[in-house]
């Protein structure tokens, strides 16, 4: 900036006092720090919003080269996926439109992901790690009853 040492700030206010006058030198001054103030503040909106605009640009060019990454790779799967079940096909030579377990020809065609299936209402029984003899065994409960319906079930019942 402006290089204004000590000499200077002193010419300059005793130019302001002979110029302006006493009386009205301290209103001056203090209009005068206002509108530095003022500019200051300005100066520094304007910093921060040019470092915020570089930033911004900065994290557009990661995203896009990220994204660029993520297509990269989701290609080279395709890719491998394709060659796979190509080899695959190859491979199992005169049975290659039936599924390799069940005999059964494949739902979809090559390449097409299948859609989302929705596993059944007890999947998760299903699939548990402890076996259903070991849980009758111990008394551990599979299915959830209110304490209500558990007297009705177990209540002698009554003959006539």
């Amino acid at each position: 900036m402006i290089d204004i040492g000590l000499s200077k700030m002193a010419l300059i206010g005793a130019v302001a006092l002979i110029v302006i006058g006493p009386e009205k030198l301290p209103r001056v001054a203090r209009t005068v720090g206002t509108l530095l103030g003022k500019a200051q503040r300005y100066v520094a909106d304007v910093k921060a919003e040019v470092n915020r605009s570089m930033e911004l640009d900065e994290l557009r060019k990661m995203k896009e080269q990220v994204e660029g990454a993520a297509r990269d790779v989701e290609q080279s799967i395709q890719t491998s996926a394709t060659d796979f079940q190509r080899d695959m096909e190859q491979s199992l030579g005169s049975d290659a439109g039936f599924s390799a377990d069940a005999g059964e020809p494949l739902s979809e065609p090559p390449g097409v992901v299948p859609a989302y299936r929705n596993p059944g209402k007890n999947w998760r029984l299903k699939r548990g790690a402890v076996p259903q003899w070991y849980k009758a065994r111990t008394g551990v409960r599979t299915k959830v009853q209110s304490g209500a319906a558990r007297v009705a079930r177990f209540r002698p019942r009554k003959f006539h």
